[in-house]
C-alpha cells in the first residue's frame, strides 16, 4: 500500500543545467541493492526506493547510448507502509541530496523496515535461483543467531534494530585528513562522525577526531569478544615516520596499530599486535591484518551451526570421516570439523592467502587430524587427488566457478556444504552442479548484513542418484 504525498509531472527536468530529475514508479528489487523503474521504455536502476512507491529520482549515471540509467531517490511522492526513518542521515538519500550531495554507501536499505528488507532479499535469492540455476524455491531469510548458534544453527530474532553488528569497517580519508566513506560508485569521500552499523568498540575509537593527513585508507577490526582492536593505516606515498607517529599518538594506548599496503598486503607493526583474537564455536582464532573474518558479530556461530548441522544430520560428518574445508581462511570451519571427525578422521584445510593460511596453521596447531595447505583450491585438488565424505566451501564473492565445481565433483564427496555471500554466483555454481547430476538438498539464508542488500546462504548439495 502507498500513501499519496503530492504529485508531479514525470517529464525530465534539468537542475542547474546538469542533473536531471524524473518521477517514476518503483518496481521490483534487483540483485545489487537497486530497484527497477522505467521511463519512456528505458530501464532505470533506482536506489533508496521501495516497490510500489512513486518517487522523484535524480539521475546519477545516464547517457543516451546507455542500455540503462542509474538514479537515487530524492523525494517520495507516494510512500510504502514499509518505509521508515533512516537511522543514519549521511546514508539517507533524501536528506543527503537536500544538502546537495550523494549519500554514503553501505546502508542502502536503511529506509526499509527490517522485516521487509528480509522479504526483499528472499525475492532476490529466488529470482537468481530461477534465472541462473533453473530452481524454483522461496527461502526465508533468517536473522543471525544471538551469540554462538547451537548445533543445527537455529537462528533466533531478538527484535534488534539491525545496528551495531559490524566487527570490521573500512574508511577512506578526505583531502584534508578527516575520516570518511565513499558515496556509492563514486570517488567522492564524505566525512563521517559515526558508523551506526559498527560495534561500539569501533565508534568508541573516535577516529573522526584524528588528523589523518598522509593516510589514504583506514581499516578497523574490533572483535566481538571485546579483545584488543586493531587499526590498520594505509600511508600515502611520501608519508614519513614522523607523520605516522603523530597519528599513533592520537589513538588510545590499548589499541594495536599497524601500517599496511592495500596492494601487496604487507603489514608493519607500529604498536601492539598485527592481528586480532576472535572467538567462535568454542574456539579461539588469530586473524592477521586484513585476513578474512565474517563481519557480523554473530555470523561465525550462525554459519558454523548451519554447516555442521546440515552435514551431521545427513550422516556426512561423523567420527572417522574424511572432510575438506576449501577457501578455509583462518580455520573458522576447520576447527569444528576437526572436533566432529575426531582423531580417527581427517580434515584438509586449503587457503590461498599466505598470511591467512599461516593463521590457520597457528589456530589448528596440535590438531593431528588436520592438514593445512596454502595454495589455490583448484591446484591443490589437482595435485593431491583424494576422496572425501564431505566438503565445505566458502569461496569469495565471485564464487567457485565451473572448473572448480568440476574438480569438486571429481573428488567424489557424498555431500558439499556451500557457503556463499552472493546469490548470483551461488546460483550460477548451483547450475553447474545440477548440470553434472547433483541436486540442492537444503538451503538456508541469513541476514548477516542488515540495512544493506547483502545476504549469506548455506546450501547442502548431494549427488542426484
Amino acid at each position: 500500500m502507498t500513501h499519496p504525498i503530492n504529485t508531479e509531472s514525470s517529464s525530465p527536468t534539468a537542475q542547474d543545467g546538469a542533473a536531471t530529475e524524473l518521477v517514476v514508479d518503483v518496481g521490483p528489487i534487483a540483485h545489487g541493492g537497486h530497484f527497477v523503474a522505467r521511463h519512456e521504455g528505458r530501464v532505470i536502476f533506482v536506489r533508496h526506493g521501495i516497490p510500489g512507491e512513486k518517487v522523484r529520482v535524480r539521475l546519477t549515471d545516464a547517457g543516451e547510448s546507455s542500455r540503462f540509467w542509474r538514479a537515487d531517490v530524492v523525494d517520495v511522492l507516494e510512500a510504502s507502509d514499509d518505509r521508515t526513518r533512516h537511522f543514519w542521515p549521511l546514508a539517507d538519500s533524501l536528506a543527503a541530496w537536500r544538502k546537495g550531495g550523494p549519500p554514503v554507501g553501505g546502508a542502502e536499505l536503511g529506509h526499509v523496515t527490517l522485516e521487509r528488507q528480509r522479504l526483499l532479499k528472499s525475492e532476490v535469492l529466488a529470482e537468481q535461483l530461477k534465472r541462473l540455476a533453473g530452481v524454483e524455491l522461496e527461502v526465508e531469510v533468517e536473522p543471525a543467531a544471538a551469540g554462538d548458534a547451537a548445533p543445527g544453527g537455529v537462528a533466533t530474532s531478538d527484535g534488534d534494530t539491525g545496528l551495531g553488528w559490524r566487527t570490521r569497517a573500512s574508511f577512506a580519508v578526505t583531502p584534508d585528513g578527516r575520516l570518511g566513506m565513499h558515496a556509492h560508485r563514486s570517488d567522492v569521500v564524505i566525512p563521517v562522525h559515526e558508523m551506526p552499523l559498527a560495534l561500539p568498540g569501533i565508534n568508541e575509537l573516535r577516529l573522526w577526531d584524528i588528523d589523518l593527513r598522509g593516510i589514504s585508507r583506514v581499516e578497523v577490526a574490533a572483535p566481538a569478544n571485546g579483545s584488543r582492536p586493531l587499526v590498520l593505516l594505509a600511508p600515502e606515498e611520501g608519508t614519513d615516520a614522523r607523520r605516522l607517529n603523530r597519528i599513533l599518538g592520537q589513538l588510545p594506548q590499548e589499541v594495536s596499530v599497524a601500517s599496511f599496503d592495500p596492494v601487496g598486503g604487507d603489514v608493519l607493526q607500529l604498536r601492539g599486535r598485527t592481528w586480532v583474537q576472535e572467538s567462535a564455536a568454542g574456539h579461539e582464532y588469530r586473524v592477521t591484518g586484513e585476513g578474512f573474518w565474517q563481519i557480523h558479530k554473530d555470523a561465525p556461530g550462525t554459519l558454523v551451526g548451519a554447516v555442521t548441522g546440515f552435514l551431521h544430520d545427513g550422516g556426512y560428518l561423523l567420527p572417522g570421516s574424511a572432510v575438506a574445508d576449501l577457501y578455509a581462511g583462518a580455520g573458522l570451519f576447520t576447527a569444528p570439523l576437526a572436533d566432529a571427525v575426531g582423531i580417527t578422521g581427517s580434515v584438509l584445510s586449503v587457503e590461498g592467502s599466505p598470511g591467512t593460511s599461516r593463521d590457520a596453521r597457528k589456530n589448528l596447531h596440535g590438531e593431528t587430524q588436520v592438514e593445512i595447505v596454502q595454495g589455490r583450491v583448484e591446484r591443490v585438488l589437482r595435485q593431491r587427488p583424494r576422496s572425501f565424505d564431505a566438503l565445505v566451501i566458502d569461496p569469495p564473492r565471485a564464487g567457485a566457478g565451473k572448473a572448480v565445481v568440476s574438480q569438486l565433483i571429481e573428488s567424489g564427496p557424498r555431500a558439499i556444504a556451500y557457503v556463499s555471500c552472493d546469490p548470483a554466483s551461488f546460483a550460477r555454481d548451483l547450475g553447474y552442479f545440477r548440470n553434472s547430476g547433483w541436486r540442492l538438498e537444503s538451503l538456508r539464508a541469513f541476514d548477516l548484513y542488515p540495512h544493506t542488500h547483502h545476504l549469506e546462504t548455506v546450501a547442502l548439495l548431494v549427488p542426484a542418484a
